[in-house]
């Protein structure tokens, strides 16, 4: 099984597959910088697709396996979900309600009026109502007269769809799934305890931030907020007057969410812009910087949360995940802006290359690899040439060519 993450800053491709002990091994990983995506979405399909031919073929090379399809994660402002229900009668009698029973309900809850330039995603019971009785999880043999789902449907602008399945396509992988990607950042981070009490579980990307509500098991609340580690990097830059790119490296190297862990006194050399191309700054005004924005990211979590109407059932508090959440201080900070709990969430529970892949960066690539493994056997074969890729690029090139 082979999952794609195309995030802002890096498209990650997984190679995995379950072992005897039913435990996730990691045999291939493939990570490049991004090009072409902003803010999660696709912005120039050229630069995109290159992206994701570089990352596959790493992939490809370290697991020795030829990647044909992938579960592919999505993400970006244009997300949108709403809560919906759907009734159906059940006629099946004594033999109980079945799996096709439970899929027409999903359906009916799917019919609700959305614009022409909208697709649904996903549609996923949050629970079912059987004959009146509420709080049934799973209603298959179950014997009744009429069922009822409530469905959490997440939808989002065709256009962005389109793209960012055609530059997938365009390198010649077959897609498997399109999955939303803090539902896939939730299935690797998130214990069971928590989803059953109610967390929130915030995944602070590279230019966006992916919130999603998890109460009773199920999934009550999804949005993509246009904040994210990027803007945190770009308040280095302009508060310093340096290049992105180094405001980035000191960012990595040197940042710090709370001012007060700072003890350190000596000061930073830094690339700057003007005539001396260098200067000294202080560790404390780089810890200042980064924590007035990362307040601003917590905040605006926060008011999403109490605007759900959710804010009061979520005991288990805050996951934080992304690439972010590795800032030191940043979790006391949470939990002084929220009010809540606050732990950092990163995979656990891999095999294989888990040096790589065991920081809260990668979440959202290891949950879109369990998601497909969970939803379809794997499809990955030996490969027969690891320049497989680089050949389905020339070949979309050449598309683009006139003649």
């Amino acid at each position: 099984m082979a999952c794609i993450d195309v995030g802002t800053t890096k498209v990650c491709t997984l190679v995995g597959e379950l072992d005897e002990n039913d435990s996730l091994r990691i045999i291939g990983v493939g990570i490049v910088p991004s090009r072409g995506i902003r803010r999660g979405m696709v912005v120039n399909v050229v630069e995109a697709t290159q992206a994701i031919a570089a990352s596959l073929e790493r992939a490809e090379r370290v697991s020795g396996r030829k990647i044909e399809s992938a579960v592919v994660g999505i993400g970006g402002g244009h997300i949108s979900s709403i809560n919906s229900r759907g009734v159906i009668a059940v006629t099946r009698g004594a033999r109980g309600i079945a799996d096709e029973d439970v899929q027409r309900s999903l359906e009916a809850a799917r019919a609700i009026a959305i614009p022409h330039n909208r697709e649904i995603i996903h549609s996923i019971a949050r629970g079912f109502s059987i004959d009146g009785q509420d709080g049934v999880k799973d209603p298959i043999g179950m014997q009744a007269f009429r069922l009822e789902v409530e469905a959490h449907i997440v939808t989002g602008a065709s256009p962005s769809i389109n793209n960012l399945v055609k530059c997938v396509e365009s390198v010649g992988i077959g897609l498997d799934n399109l999955v939303l990607q803090p539902l896939a950042s939730g299935l690797a981070v998130l214990t069971e305890s928590e989803r059953e009490m109610g967390v929130i579980m915030a995944d602070i990307g590279g230019g966006t931030t992916d919130v999603a509500i998890f109460i009773e098991g199920s999934i009550w609340h999804t949005v993509i907020l246009s904040n994210g580690g990027s803007h945190i990097t770009n308040d280095i830059a302009v508060g310093l007057r340096t290049p992105f790119t180094t405001a980035e490296e000191i960012k990595i190297r040197y940042g710090c969410a709370s001012p007060s862990m700072v003890t350190d006194p000596e000061p930073l050399d830094i690339a700057a812009f003007g005539d001396t191309g260098h200067q000294s700054i202080s560790r404390q005004f780089l810890a200042e910087i980064i924590e007035a924005r990362v307040e601003e990211i917590f905040g605006i979590i926060l008011r999403e949360v109490k605007r759900s109407g959710y804010d009061g059932l979520l005991p288990a508090g805050v996951v934080l995940t992304g690439g972010a959440a590795s800032l030191p201080g940043i979790r006391d900070l949470g939990r002084e802006v929220l009010g809540m709990p606050v732990r950092i969430g990163a995979p656990h529970d891999l095999e294989g290359l888990v040096d790589v892949l065991g920081s809260p960066a990668h979440a959202t690539g290891v949950g879109l690899l369990i998601w497909g493994l969970q939803e379809q056997p794997t499809r990955i074969q030996p490969a027969t040439t690891v320049g497989g890729i680089k050949d389905r690029l020339t070949g979309f090139f050449r598309t683009l060519l006139p003649g």
